[in-house]
């Protein structure tokens, strides 16, 4: 008799995340892969506090991705977290082992290949980043590492911050890189975009835009307007899926 392969499931864990990129480019991948024992599905809890109860009822999962809103209120619930995910404060992707949830971080591997073919020039020494949730840390990590100085900008400032009405003219010249880290734009609310004032901006900029669906968000088409160069958060999914894989399969 042959021998039936074991199944592997992996997901993603988020709220309303049924617009999702990974579902669709997982399966897509493990069919192009013949891969028929594997399978990646959703997991929609309404709070973190859910998360015991799937981890009892799905046993056979082998790994995770994490998005918003649950980059930072997942780790509490894992037993390891890769030095990297534990500098940058935020986990999206969970391997399951034999001793417990291992965290680890490929957000800010995502956007630095995301990126790198738009800085061209020495020029774009200085960023905007727009919101401060999970992902930003992962953006802020990287940019560091990257040389490029940054300020976070909020609709309610921490220490270091600045408020969306600190943006003026010298500032938005200043920072020719302007990073959107708000679900702002996101389907099916497209006209919504961060209150930047986008007059100020010209050919010299890059606008990246974390979210992908729709390709094009207000903010990405307002940038576009005024010349800059933009790009949304496919690219970065991709990146950052691939390594994910790789995590899971080590």
């Amino acid at each position: 008799m042959e021998k039936t392969e074991k199944k592997h499931r992996y997901g993603l864990l988020g709220r309303d995340i049924s617009y999702s990129f990974s579902k669709g480019y997982f399966t897509d991948f493990f069919k192009k892969e013949g891969l028929l024992h594997c399978s990646y599905e959703n997991f929609d809890l309404r709070d973190i506090t859910d998360l015991e109860t799937l981890l009892k009822e799905e046993q056979d999962l082998r790994g995770l991705n994490v998005t918003i809103p649950y980059k930072q209120d997942i780790l509490p619930y894992l037993h390891r977290i890769d030095p990297e995910a534990s500098e940058i404060g935020a986990v999206n992707t969970v391997k399951f082992t034999k001793t417990g949830l291992e965290g680890y971080n490929t957000d800010a591997y995502g956007f630095q290949e995301s990126i790198k073919p738009l800085l061209t020039n020495s020029s774009h020494k200085h960023a905007l980043i727009l919101g401060t949730g999970g992902a930003s840390l992962a953006i802020a990590y990287s940019l560091q590492k990257m040389g490029i100085q940054f300020v976070k900008v909020s609709r309610n400032p921490g220490e270091g911050q600045w408020s969306y009405q600190d943006l003026s003219k010298e500032e938005i010249e200043k920072h020719t890189l302007i990073i959107n880290c708000t679900p702002l734009g996101t389907f099916p609310r497209i006209e919504e975009k961060p209150d930047i004032p986008y007059n100020y901006i010209g050919p010299e900029h890059i606008l990246y835009d974390l979210v992908y669906n729709p390709d094009k968000t207000a903010f990405l088409l307002a940038g576009e307007k005024q010349g800059a160069a933009i790009c949304n958060g496919s690219s970065m999914l991709k990146f950052q899926a691939d390594r994910s894989w790789q995590i899971w399969q080590n």
